[in-house]
């Protein structure tokens, strides 16, 4: 199970808050103050728990595993060439001359931790740890149709402290029509939010939690697989009109078409039961998505929605997410007793 900085680190936050005295709270436990509670998760501290390698001496030409885990990091690397690794993971190596491998954690507010192991190998001399030597970037990856190959796992983009993605709602963003105040989300402060009922997210709101989304791309059809709520789209690339008189989804019905490097994506026929961007919608939402991948490691990002019963006129967002190049695939999330974790964290 890969730890993550959100409902795994709430409740851990809750254990700690509930072995500490209320006047002395211990490492870990966060002040409740203004904003969400994946806000605050998103501040709590990194940790490595361990950081292993056996054998730690062989013979040439034998392997080793190294084995580590951390909670709550913001990025994981293991030096000697190896790169960024999950939070949680595993490596089979033969090294050929005894090695010191370096784990680099970095947490929230700049914090760096380390740790290292050594491998012995038999009647060598150890290697130099040195940085190694910088390379270009890597080049977008084409199809063999010769398109941008979006395929990938990416950071969806959140809010507040910690955030992992980068943009928002343009300067003209959504503009209520007047008597149409009631599609405006108005929260109180016991609320515990739009994700606390474990339903499906539509549109930009799928990307504005802290889980990874993948795309997997063919030929003929994009997948967009949600780590969270375990949603997903498959969605048509050859264009073409929607169905007569769809019926209304959680996600809506998406048909996709090609524009040079640019992935568009025109959905219809959502139901009434989600918001975006703190704004509910009718059943005339009309949601136009593109997807560009201008580098290597990140996914560019632009929706405009209209909703003639509810806006002004269309309005337009647009984010950045980067790639998750050590993860091959996103995780299982099965909601199944959400609950409002503000309670976890100290009351000011």
């Amino acid at each position: 199970m890969r730890i993550q900085s959100g409902i795994v680190m709430l409740v851990w936050a809750g254990a700690l808050l509930a072995q500490a005295p209320a006047d002395q709270p211990k490492q870990g436990v966060v002040s409740a103050g203004q904003g969400n509670a994946y806000g605050h998760a998103a501040q709590l501290p990194a940790r490595i728990t361990s950081f292993t390698v056996k054998p730690d001496a062989i013979e040439p030409g034998q392997s080793v595993m190294l084995v580590w885990a951390t909670e709550n990091p913001n990025s994981v690397t293991l030096d000697q060439g190896i790169g960024r690794v999950t939070p949680r993971g595993s490596r089979q190596l033969t090294p050929a001359a005894t090695t010191t491998y370096t784990l680099t954690v970095t947490g929230p507010n700049q914090q760096v931790l380390t740790s290292e192991v050594t491998v012995k190998v038999a009647g060598t001399t150890p290697v130099s740890s040195a940085a190694p030597a910088a390379t270009g970037p890597k080049p977008v990856p084409k199809t063999v149709d010769g398109r941008p190959d979006l395929s990938g796992v990416y950071n969806s983009s959140f809010g507040g402290p910690g955030g992992r993605g980068r943009g928002g709602a343009a300067a003209d963003g959504p503009v209520l029509k007047p008597g149409a105040e009631k599609y405006r989300v108005v929260r109180g402060p016991d609320d515990p939010g739009p994700t606390s009922d474990c339903m499906p997210l539509a549109g930009p709101q799928a990307f504005s939690v802290p889980y990874q989304f993948q795309i997997v791309q063919s030929a003929h059809h994009v997948a967009i697989l949600n780590e969270y709520p375990g949603t997903f789209r498959i969605i048509p690339t050859d264009g073409g009109p929607h169905q007569a008189d769809p019926d209304p989804t959680w996600m809506g019905d998406s048909i996709g078409h090609w524009e040079g490097d640019t992935l568009v994506v025109d959905s219809i026929a959502f139901n009434e039961k989600t918001e975006i961007s703190g704004f509910k919608h009718s059943e005339a939402l009309h949601l136009v998505e593109r997807f560009s991948r201008p580098t290597y490691d990140s996914l560019h990002y632009e929706a405009t929605l209209d909703d003639p019963n509810v806006f002004v006129k269309p309005w337009t967002l647009t984010r950045t997410f980067s790639l998750r190049p050590e993860l091959a695939k996103i995780d299982e999330f099965v909601c199944e007793t959400n609950q409002d974790y503000g309670k976890f964290f100290k009351k000011e």
